[in-house]
């Protein structure tokens, strides 16, 4: 089962490599940060501020990719977490097919800011996060 989760907070640390992103339970109270680089912290906080560059950046790319390959990026869904590593999925539509393909939460998550795609995070993650 997968829980419906939002991006709450973004944390940017100017003296350190280890930045976070806090997601939040929708229907409920649990919260759990995800640690994450730098680079992705800005590209979520440049996602989320509005910025715009006169090039595709990494993560304006891959939703290029998939609008250009006829996909929809339906949800993405924080799966797993071993060792202290979370992993994620995007969940891809086209032409009637789901598409799965793994990804770094940051990255999935830099990724849904701008199409406000669905966020989920599967029970026995959230469970583990909130331990």
């Amino acid at each position: 089962m997968n829980i419906a989760m939002e991006l709450s907070r973004l944390v940017i640390q100017e003296n350190s490599e280890s930045q976070f992103i806090f997601l939040k339970e929708i229907d409920g109270t649990r919260s759990f940060p995800i640690v994450i680089g730098t680079a992705e912290a800005l590209a979520i906080d440049y996602r989320l501020k509005g910025l715009q560059f006169p090039r595709p950046m990494t993560h304006d790319l891959v939703q290029n990719v998939i609008d250009a390959m006829g996909g929809k990026l339906e949800q993405i869904i924080v799966n797993d977490l071993r060792e202290h590593t979370f992993f994620a999925k995007l969940i891809i539509s086209r032409d009637g097919e789901t598409i799965e393909v793994d990804s770094r939460p940051s990255d999935a998550v830099a990724i849904s800011v701008v199409q406000r795609t669905p966020i989920f995070v599967a029970q026995h993650v959230l469970e583990q996060a909130c331990q």
